[in-house]
């Protein structure tokens, strides 16, 4: 994977090359779980990418969040 260092690069991952459409619903649904440290995926994120990296993936979800309202 590449290296995601800004909100354009985690976009482009997300919208361009996974093709998940970013919708509310999904930032929200997604935003749960990394908000959530028993969540397995979570669990897994931290241990693969790091707390630093946690952080600043909530971060542009957040960012996501506010341009689709």
């Amino acid at each position: 994977m590449q290296s995601l260092t800004t909100y354009d690069d985690w976009k482009h991952c997300i919208t361009v090359l996974c093709r998940i459409p970013l919708t509310q619903t999904y930032a929200e649904e997604r935003l749960a779980a990394l908000r959530n440290p028993a969540d397995h995926h979570t669990q897994k994120f931290i241990a693969t990418w790091g707390e630093a990296h946690l952080a600043r993936v909530i971060g542009w979800f957040e960012q996501a969040e506010r341009e689709l309202q």
